[in-house]
């Protein structure tokens, strides 16, 4: 009952909203708006967009802020909350009893389940016994680093052993999972923020605002076109996997799109050294290592949970076959960060790069 009535309160707040806001995009009188903010899934993020007056942008701004920390608490794995069967919850209790969970947690996992299905060789989401093990390390690596150190072959071995996707189980009609592994856990960070990203885009436009840009450093979500003269394009810079060295602001390109979603994954987000050398948080499930064929992947296409997941999938597999998935699911693209800092990209990514000629208008 309490589930149904926040989502009965959610729609009523559409509603509101939709009736307050005088038509946000519209050509005559508008103005660009932004509005930064931190603590949803461990992030900045920034929205973007184009309204008649600051009033309707603060109204869409704190529609885009409570949905973002709402689907933070339903997707955290870390940390409980009062009366909340989250994620934490479910990897607490899902392996002794059925648990029960809202219906935007439920569609996460199944999204999350189905995506994995049709294109995963690498990304896994019942990975989680082994991310937490590495998780631990690196926490206790960037608290000590002289004592920094690796986990054990042998304790990541036994963690795989509780990883199996058909362990998770799904029950539609009652919006219920359960796992028939009682070590296995979940660990949804590979697409969440990506799907919550979309969540909230799609209600943004239900608003019928239709030019803007949310998202995070490393997953933007585009939609409509920028409302200026002689452009036609948002403007996203790629981030150079060695900007720490250089300043937190350095690009490495620059692509030109609208309509899309551009994300990134890369061994300089989340890492900690052992003896001088990197080691990041994306891990392959079958070395139990972090992936080391690529500095990062950037991908592009429409929907920004499956940005989030391609971006995964593709940082994991070789050269070869990464490409060959990129240029087998219609509409994404994708560039290539080779260790060498080599560069190589799709036909479609060079069509909206800077550094391949193209321009924002």
């Amino acid at each position: 009952m309490k589930n149904n009535k926040k989502r009965g309160l959610t729609l009523i707040i559409l509603l509101l909203l939709a009736m307050s806001l005088l038509g946000c995009n519209k050509l005559e009188q508008v103005t660009r708006f932004t509005y930064a903010f931190d603590g949803a899934f461990d992030t900045s993020f920034q929205f973007i967009a184009y309204c008649q007056s600051q009033e309707e942008f603060d109204q869409l701004a704190t529609h885009v802020q409570q949905r973002m920390e709402d689907l933070h608490i339903q997707f955290d794995k870390f940390n409980p909350y009062p009366g909340v069967k989250n994620l934490h919850y479910v990897n607490a209790h899902a392996g002794t009893e059925q648990v029960k969970i809202d219906q935007e947690l439920y569609d996460l996992l199944e999204f999350s389940i189905s995506t994995q299905e049709e294109y995963s060789k690498k990304t896994n989401i019942a990975l989680g016994t082994v991310l937490e093990l590495w998780s631990h390390y690196r926490d206790f690596g960037l608290k000590y680093p002289e004592e920094a150190s690796l986990p054990l072959l042998e304790d990541l071995k036994e963690a795989q052993e509780h990883t199996k996707i058909k362990d998770v189980i799904l029950d539609k009609e009652t919006s219920s999972v359960y796992f028939t592994d009682p070590k296995l856990k979940l660990d949804v960070g590979a697409v969440a923020k990506g799907y919550a990203t979309e969540l909230i885009a799609q209600e943004l436009k239900d608003l019928e605002c239709n030019s803007f840009i949310l998202g995070s450093g490393g997953n933007i979500k585009i939609v409509g076109e920028p409302i200026e003269p002689n452009r036609k394009k948002w403007s996203i810079g790629l981030q150079d996997p060695d900007r720490y060295l250089f300043g937190s602001d350095r690009t490495l390109d620059k692509v030109f799109v609208t309509d899309t979603s551009v994300v990134s994954s890369g061994d300089y987000q989340r890492y900690y050294y052992v003896e001088d050398q990197l080691y990041h948080h994306i891990i392959d499930p079958d070395t139990l290592f972090p992936g080391n064929y690529y500095r990062a992947v950037y991908v592009f296409c429409e929907d920004s949970g499956l940005a989030d997941f391609f971006s995964t999938e593709l940082f994991l597999l070789p050269f070869a076959e990464s490409k060959a998935l990129a240029e087998r699911v219609e509409g994404l693209e994708a560039q290539w960060i080779f260790p060498d800092l080599s560069i190589e990209m799709t036909e479609g990514f060079r069509m909206v790069s800077e550094s391949q000629g193209a321009k924002p208008n």
